[in-house]
């Protein structure tokens, strides 16, 4: 059967399409999105939107994939999975939340708290130059890091920005850092913070193009690329309440725990989706949005060994891992912190943020006392440790930098290790992502694994959607741009780091 190729003559499925497009309104056409993830929800949002209405099947009973929050007895809140954070580069996803109404629920930081190996706490913070001197200041204060580190990180900075030479690509980037006479000091306490917390892997692990991305789009291309926003929220709130309100009054329908088994194929296209119940709930447009490492076992063989998917199956995961704790006091009034040289990466004040939200969350539930949740990304050092060892670290780290810890009272304590939490950036990563659309014409495939110019990220996961969706339209005969474009690069930062998109 081949799968590249097709006519209305050889498709009835791609028959009825062209149909709909003549003669039936676009509410009659049947979309069908296996997946109730980011990806699969950002889908939904811009052909809802479009009044292009959706069934979403997710296998679970809540939304949000691996962005979800789940109840905790103990302390009767609703906890995420793990902390999830947006950066003001971060386009689509921010057009995602505005579109839906979410954006009011993410508090944007305009300082950053960064907590040396000494204790000492550097604010960090933009000034009123343009990119990319805004931040000039901030990397200036940096305590922990010498003048001699911090020319030196300039000068990789914008070696960065300049681009990534004929004979550097396909690196991985602790080796570009070694060519590029980065000190130790400079790869432990900027490049591998950074990194390991936006991409959740080991410099070794990542591939050079990757980390351009991320210090060119968050620091060097525009000033508001760094900006952090953090949901005040419990995820549950913002995907499992107000965004399943938002697509279901529009006409969209979502069903929970009605698991996709496999896909059925006619006539070289999609038919219908076979549920682990027995039910077949045929579509018109299908859109694939399972994690990677369930995607190939949900396509029929002749399918999943295409060439074009082939990469699929050699993606790599990388595990996030967060403690939650709870306190019968608060251990610092700051709404979060990076800790640099430590286990613990991100310190998230829960408690605080919950404040800043006028309506009430579980997250903040006062008898339960005061919620803090500590990230540790790229947590394959952790396999093997006791829950008992790793909590003792944290504590001691904490109590390191707010010996107040000492005296607080922990009430309770939950660990959470997201073992597939990304796709690793590995060098060469991109050669194994397939695009959107798949072999078969009315099979679109998105995830944060697919072809988005983008890493592992929220936005990564939104573009993949969203370009599933432009692909869903332009086959329902209305073809527009659904991907918002990238903050504009700054005029300076052209001409000072000859940065291009």
């Amino acid at each position: 059967m081949a799968f590249n190729r097709y006519s209305l003559g050889e498709c009835s499925v791609i028959g009825r399409i062209a149909e709909g497009v003549g003669g039936l309104s676009r509410g009659s056409m049947r979309i069908i999105i296996i997946g109730g993830g980011l990806a699969g929800l950002a889908a939904a949002v811009a052909l809802t939107e479009r009044g292009v209405k959706c069934v979403v099947l997710e296998s679970r009973p809540r939304l949000g994939g691996r962005a979800s929050s789940f109840l905790d007895p103990t302390s009767g809140s609703y906890i995420d999975n793990c902390q999830h954070v947006s950066l003001g580069c971060c386009t689509n996803f921010r057009h995602f939340c505005e579109t839906t109404g979410l954006a009011e629920f993410f508090c944007i930081e305009k300082t950053l708290y960064f907590v040396g190996p000494s204790g000492k706490i550097d604010p960090f913070s933009a000034s009123a130059l343009p990119a990319p001197l805004h931040l000039a200041g901030a990397f200036a204060r940096l305590s922990y890091l010498s003048w001699q580190d911090k020319l030196s990180l300039g000068m990789g900075l914008r070696s960065l920005a300049k681009g990534i030479r004929p004979e550097e690509r396909g690196l991985p980037f602790s080796e570009w850092l070694k060519r590029h006479n980065q000190s130790t000091n400079t790869i432990n306490r900027f490049w591998h913070v950074v990194l390991v917390s936006a991409l959740s892997e080991t410099l070794d692990r990542i591939d050079v193009e990757h980390a351009r991305k991320v210090f060119v789009d968050t620091f060097l291309a525009h000033r508001d690329g760094w900006l952090v926003e953090i949901p005040s929220v419990p995820l549950e709130d913002l995907y499992g309440g107000r965004l399943t309100d938002w697509l279901t009054s529009r006409g969209s329908e979502i069903r929970m725990q009605s698991t996709a088994e496999t896909l059925n194929l006619l006539d070289d296209g999609v038919k219908s989706a076979l549920l682990s119940s027995g039910e077949s709930v045929e579509g018109d447009e299908f859109i694939m949005a399972a994690p990677f490492n369930r995607v190939l076992s949900l396509l029929p063989a002749s399918l999943a060994s295409h060439p074009s998917l082939a990469g699929v199956s050699q993606l790599q995961a990388a595990p996030i891992s967060s403690l939650h704790l709870w306190f019968d006091r608060s251990i610092t009034d700051l709404p979060h912190a990076v800790l640099v040289d430590r286990l613990c990466q991100w310190v998230f004040n829960r408690t605080a943020l919950a404040k800043r939200s006028e309506t009430e969350s579980a997250a903040a539930n006062p008898e339960a006392g005061y919620y803090y949740q500590i990230v540790i990304s790229a947590s394959r050092e952790l396999a093997g440790q006791s829950k008992e060892s790793i909590l003792a670290q944290v504590i001691s780290e904490l109590t390191s930098v707010w010996p107040i810890t000492a005296d607080a009272k922990l009430l309770h304590s939950r660990q959470v290790t997201e073992h597939r939490a990304v796709f690793s950036p590995v060098p060469g990563v991109d050669t194994l992502r397939p695009t959107q659309q798949s072999p078969v014409p009315n099979l679109q495939l998105a995830g944060d694994w697919t072809q988005t110019g983008w890493p592992a990220t929220m936005e990564g996961a939104v573009r993949s959607g969203y370009l599933a969706a432009a692909n869903v339209l332009k086959r329902l005969g209305r073809p527009e741009p659904v991907v918002r474009p990238d903050l504009p690069v700054a005029p300076m930062s052209r001409l000072l780091m000859g940065i291009k998109r």
